[in-house]
């Protein structure tokens, strides 16, 4: 079992919804968050910049990727569960804000293209509707 968590918007490369990072970021350059927020955000994003491989590839294309678009998206595996959990401090400050999440739970999520202990990336199936 693989999880995402989202919110409304669309994301402009994989045209899937937004994934919580780039949504809490997008709301930290806006200057919307709360002064305690940008803080605990920076703890966040540093705790995952060393916690979490940052994927090779987001696109199921041969090189050159670089002329590739990228429409893989990410999901945590439901064993991560230090991952998701410091994700849903994320989700927290997003819903702070009035920003709705889902979160999705899925088998099937497409084409792997990148994988490791705690993500997978895959350019999902064109049936997903995630």
């Amino acid at each position: 079992m693989y999880l995402r968590f989202v919110v409304a918007g669309v994301d402009d490369d994989s045209e899937r919804g937004l994934g919580v990072f780039q949504a809490t970021y997008n709301l930290r350059d806006k200057g919307k968050l709360y002064p305690y927020e940008e803080p605990h955000l920076d703890e966040l994003r540093q705790w995952f910049n060393t916690h979490l491989e940052k994927p090779t590839r987001f696109t199921a294309a041969k090189p050159p990727y670089y002329r590739k678009r990228s429409r893989a998206i990410s999901w945590f595996k439901d064993s991560a569960h230090e991952h998701i959990a410091r994700v849903r401090e994320m989700v927290a400050i997003l819903e702070n804000h009035g920003v709705p999440v889902r979160m999705i739970k899925a088998d099937r999520i497409g084409y792997i293209v990148y994988e490791d202990e705690h993500q997978i990336v895959a350019e999902p199936f064109s049936d997903f509707l995630g």
